[in-house]
């Protein structure tokens, strides 16, 4: 954690504070690469820190030996555990800018001592995720695996970056322990120096296809991909895995124009009648790159992507940030507060809210929805929706319905939801990006911007306490 929440928590103990209830939003400007939306991976995690957050005898010694904190305060810690409740989208959810992703409801200390952990399980995963389903939309249907532990900002990075970039789409990981913890598919065959360790490249090939017959995938660009690669790989299938009853499976190409040498490999390879013998290539792939290798007609079969996806190289910050919205006076009430900013962008959403997601009648979403907690909404009645950048644009929702986005995670600090399993949070997110969004969402360029629309009572909350909290200017 930052060292702020223990400087600030301990604050909040010694002013008598530290059961006063506040209520925190987790959620974020923009999205990544100026995409339409982002998707939501980290949950589980998250469940996962809140159950076992504790301060052990060391971490109370080591924050004593500061010489800052009351020692009441480090009693407290010793004993602590959070009490709150968590409100949250669910893991592999598609999210938008300025809508609460999660919101804490809980005493002071509780919220501030794991603002850091949420925002750094949240901004990671979600941010690899969100690369990973533009990389995998750009390859239309063919395979995506991560290549990208050894560019990974640390283990932890390439482990659960592989984690989230298999939720949102990738077919395997490189990374194994990441396919030991998660049980996610595991792929890699060779690398160059396992070819040059040997006095030939034949030799390699084949001695390669006698230890793994069944899955024969041949690296062909250490020396030359057509000229020796391509034929060494055919000769291999030829002299030992079709004699004895097995395929070669693939070959890899890691470097040169990979438009037109997989295009000259596939000839050759369905010349000699390898017509199933899969082309898959790698060398610092991107979404841009693929679809150029697509619109250029290659003929590959799958793409084993590293840097630019465990990294996130090209925006490689997810802002996700959290913001104190409410704080419950001594009467029992929920009071909404709001952060101003000369920066109209920075002026926060205040309230406890519920977030909806509004679909047509043909099951497509068309627009999210913020609303106060517990409101009723009938999208019928007319003027019961804001458009708060157009507030007097009439909308009709006629034929829609509503869908609340988030599950209560945490009830009083016990855990009452428990996410899917990643098979099954992969499949949902699949059949989301194809059945629920516009494919105008879907452009790389100037994609589509999804409506974040208020209730007329939160829309009328949020003006009044700008307009409360504003100063004249001169």
């Amino acid at each position: 954690m930052d060292f702020y929440e223990l400087t600030m928590s301990n604050g909040y103990f010694l002013n008598n504070k530290k059961d006063e209830i506040a209520v925190f939003d987790l959620f974020y400007r923009t999205n990544p690469d100026n995409a339409a939306y982002s998707i939501f991976v980290g949950l589980e995690d998250i469940i996962d820190y809140i159950n076992n957050l504790s301060f052990t005898d060391e971490d109370i010694e080591y924050l004593k030996g500061l010489n800052i904190f009351d020692e009441e305060f480090l009693k407290y810690l010793r004993n602590f555990k959070f009490k709150g409740d968590i409100y949250s989208f669910k893991e592999g959810s598609i999210i938008y800018p300025n809508e609460p992703i999660l919101t804490v409801v809980a005493p002071l200390i509780d919220c501030q001592l794991i603002e850091t952990s949420l925002l750094l399980l949240l901004n990671h995963e979600t941010l690899i995720a969100t690369k990973t389903n533009r990389i995998v939309l750009s390859a239309k249907g063919r395979g995506v695996s991560d290549f990208g532990a050894r560019r990974a900002h640390n283990a932890d990075s390439a482990i659960y970056g592989a984690k989230a970039s298999y939720i949102a789409g990738a077919n395997s990981t490189a990374t194994t322990l990441a396919g030991k913890l998660f049980g996610i598919p595991v792929s890699g065959t060779m690398a160059h120096s396992w070819v040059m360790s040997f006095d030939s490249e034949y030799d390699a090939f084949l001695e390669y296809a006698k230890i793994y017959p069944e899955n024969a995938v041949l690296l062909i660009d250490t020396y030359n991909v057509i000229k020796s690669g391509v034929v060494n790989a055919i000769k291999v299938a030829k002299d030992f895995l079709i004699p004895n009853g097995h395929r070669l499976k693939g070959v890899r190409i890691d470097s040169g124009d990979l438009a037109y040498l997989s295009k000259k490999v596939r000839a050759i390879l369905d010349k000699h009648g390898l017509e199933d013998c899969k082309i898959i290539v790698s060398n610092s792939l991107d979404e841009y790159k693929i679809q150029s290798l697509i619109d250029q007609g290659a003929k590959i079969d799958s793409f084993g992507v590293g840097e630019n996806l465990i990294t996130a190289k090209s925006n490689p910050v997810f802002g996700g940030v959290y913001k104190l919205v409410a704080i419950k006076n001594k009467n029992g009430q929920l009071v909404p507060k709001i952060k101003m900013s000369e920066t109209v962008e920075k002026i926060t959403n205040p309230g406890f809210k519920d977030v909806y997601r509004i679909y047509n009648e043909n099951n497509q979403a068309i627009a999210d929805l913020l609303t106060l907690h517990g409101e009723t909404i009938d999208l019928q009645k007319e003027g019961s929706v804001v458009d708060p950048n157009k507030p007097w644009k009439k909308i009709n929702f006629e034929g829609c319905y509503l869908k609340n986005m988030r599950v209560k995670v945490f009830e009083e600090g016990e855990q009452i939801y428990r996410c899917p399993t990643i098979e099954e949070t992969k499949k949902e997110l699949a059949r989301i990006i194809k059945d629920e969004l516009w494919d105008e969402e879907k452009r790389f360029i100037m994609p589509h911007t999804h409506y974040l629309d208020y209730s007329k009572a939160y829309y009328e909350l949020k003006v009044r306490l700008m307009s409360e909290n504003s100063y004249e200017e001169k």
